[in-house]
């Protein structure tokens, strides 16, 4: 799909010579950079979305279960 953007001047020109640098077109420079800025943030979405799970008032988790997974997640053997 083609689209119009704006950019700054000096943003453009310094994607333009990044592209050459690297022996790509400015298109795949910029579809590149934006699908990596995408996956970046839905990663954040997710994240935000389990901190949320977890902050909710669930139940005391079994005592063995909680010291299992403080030491899985302090690299310890069990």
């Amino acid at each position: 799909m083609k689209t119009a953007i704006s950019l700054p001047d000096g943003l453009y020109h310094a994607a333009d010579d990044l592209a050459h640098r690297l022996g790509v077109s400015r298109s795949k420079l910029y579809a590149t950079a934006i699908a990596h800025y995408v996956a970046e943030n839905q990663a954040t979405e997710v994240t935000q979305r389990l901190n949320d799970v977890y902050a909710c008032d669930a139940p005391a988790m079994d005592p063995a279960l909680a010291e299992m997974q403080s030491s899985a997640l302090a690299g310890s053997e069990w």
